[in-house]
């Protein structure tokens, strides 16, 4: 029998409390990040000769920066710890994905949902802290109070949009390989495997370049506001 979502595995359980495939090796991917994290940079230098670790961290923070600024249009360094480790964490949970006895976590529909989470309250935390709690609640109510529904709805079906589409793209690429592997063992696998890198590395991009829009988005809306009555008073 094929689980269809790593949450079926159960490695252990006590009353309620159980965990599966989709805590453990998230558990996986935290501990290798923190790992890669001290050993780039226990011996950070200011000043060449750089180490190779150093460089590789410059060059990745770099282009993550680039990205960031041509989303926003201004400094990224407010929105590169948020959107830099929604990106580090999905990318290494899907490239791991080749080593065998390893599924993603980001072929749960729980580990997606917990990512769009983060960004629902990600969005307002940044606008309040750009404009104040009054100033980010007014756009709510932008242009009329009556928008105030379609605002909340639109808030939320962002956040589910967020979690399925990751969700969605992970499983199925999961159940493809698996389907085709099952027809042509001794082909595909080389190709496959490359294949889901491929996949897994554009949807940590396309998740990371999301949540970075809608954070700026919310963002940018409380200053058009702000600007807008000021120049009213």
């Amino acid at each position: 029998m094929v689980e269809l979502s790593p949450d079926e595995v159960v490695f252990w359980q006590w009353g309620f409390v159980s965990i599966n495939e989709t805590i453990l090796f998230t558990w996986v991917v935290m501990a290798i990040l923190l790992l890669l994290g001290w050993l780039s940079t226990r011996h950070l230098s200011p000043e060449p000769p750089f180490s190779r670790s150093q460089n590789l961290l410059e060059i990745l923070l770099g282009y993550m920066q680039s990205q960031i600024k041509e989303i926003a249009q201004m400094d990224p360094d407010r929105y590169l710890p948020f959107s830099g480790t929604l990106f580090l964490f999905i990318s290494l949970a899907n490239l791991l994905d080749v080593v065998p006895g390893y599924r993603t976590p980001t072929s749960s529909i729980s580990t997606t949902a917990a990512l769009a989470i983060c960004v629902f309250f990600a969005v307002p935390i940044y606008g309040v802290a750009q404009s104040g709690i009054r100033g980010y609640l007014k756009h709510y109510a932008q242009p009329t109070i009556l928008m105030l529904p379609f605002h909340i709805i639109g808030e939320l079906s962002r956040t589910l949009a967020l979690a399925v589409r990751l969700f969605g793209n992970m499983m199925s690429e999961s159940m493809l390989m698996a389907i085709l592997l099952t027809i042509a063992p001794l082909f595909l696998p080389v190709l496959l495997d490359l294949l889901g890198l491929l996949i897994g590395q554009v949807q940590a991009y396309i998740f990371a370049v999301l949540a970075t829009v809608y954070i700026v988005s919310a963002s940018s809306a409380q200053e058009s506001t702000a600007m807008r009555l000021k120049i009213k008073s």
